[in-house]
C-alpha cells in the first residue's frame, strides 16, 4: 500500500506535469491551428453566457485560491492567519466559488449533450473533459463536508505539505503526508494530476494560449480554409 501510495502521490504528479509541458509543446509545435476553444457559441448560444462565465469566474478563483493555500508554507502565513482560520477561509471561498463552477458546468453539460447540433460537432475529447470536470468539482463540494469533521486544520496541513514536497522535489515526504487523508482528497488529487495528463489532447490546451505569445503568428503559413 506505500509502494502505491509513493507512486500515485510521489511519482504521478511528475509524470502528469510532464506530459501537460510536453504535449502542450508539441502540439503547438506541430498543431498550432488546433490550439483553440473549439466554441460552440454560434451553433446555439443559449445558456452559453451564463454557464460559461459562471463556470470560469467559479473555476478562475477555485485555482487562485489551491495556489497561494497549498504553496503557502505555514511560517509565512501564520503573520496574518492561523490554520484553523485559514481552513474556514478555504471551506467558506472554496464552496462558494465552487458553487458557482459547478452551476456553470452543470448549464455547460446540458447545453453540450442535449443540444443535437452541438453533441454531432463535439469531439469525444470534448465530452470527456466536461465530465473529468464536473467530477472533480463535485469531489472538491464533498471534500468541505469532510473537512468540518477536523476544523483544527491539521489535514489542510498534511495537503499543503504534499504539494510543497512535490514542487520541492521530496516525493517521498509529499507522499507520506497524503498517505492516510480521507479518501475524498486522495481522489481529488488524482483527479487533479489527471487532469494535467489530458491537458495537451483537449480544449482545455487553450489556457496556456496566455502564456503563448503569438510571435511566430508573424512569420507562420496561411492558413488554408478552401483550396483553388
Amino acid at each position: 500500500m506505500n509502494t502505491m501510495n509513493f507512486l500515485l502521490f510521489g511519482i504521478y504528479p511528475y509524470i502528469a506535469v510532464t506530459t501537460m509541458i510536453v504535449g502542450s509543446w508539441a502540439r503547438y509545435d506541430r498543431e498550432q491551428y488546433t490550439w483553440k476553444t473549439g466554441s460552440s457559441q454560434i451553433l446555439n448560444d443559449k445558456g452559453m453566457r451564463w454557464g460559461s462565465n459562471l463556470f470560469h469566474i467559479g473555476v478562475l478563483f477555485i485555482i487562485f485560491g489551491h495556489f497561494v493555500g497549498l504553496l503557502t508554507p505555514e511560517s509565512i502565513y501564520h503573520y496574518v492567519i492561523s490554520t484553523p482560520q485559514k481552513q474556514v477561509l478555504a471551506m467558506a471561498s472554496g464552496g462558494f466559488f465552487g458553487a458557482l463552477a459547478f452551476i456553470g458546468l452543470t448549464i455547460l453539460i446540458k447545453r453540450r449533450f442535449t443540444d443535437v447540433r452541438i453533441r454531432k460537432s463535439s469531439n469525444p475529447s470534448d465530452l470527456l473533459v466536461l465530465l473529468l470536470l464536473y467530477a472533480q468539482l463535485i469531489l472538491g463540494l464533498l471534500s468541505i463536508g469532510v473537512s468540518a469533521g477536523h476544523m483544527d486544520g491539521s489535514v489542510m496541513v498534511l495537503l499543503a505539505n504534499w504539494a510543497q514536497g512535490i514542487v520541492t522535489f521530496r516525493p517521498e515526504w509529499a507522499s507520506a503526508n497524503i498517505a492516510n487523508v480521507h479518501i475524498i482528497y486522495k481522489l481529488h488529487v488524482f483527479l487533479g494530476m489527471t487532469l494535467f495528463v489530458v491537458f495537451p489532447f483537449t480544449r482545455l490546451v487553450h489556457i496556456a494560449s496566455g502564456f503563448a505569445a503569438p510571435v511566430k503568428y508573424l512569420t507562420r503559413n496561411y492558413q488554408i480554409v478552401r483550396s483553388k
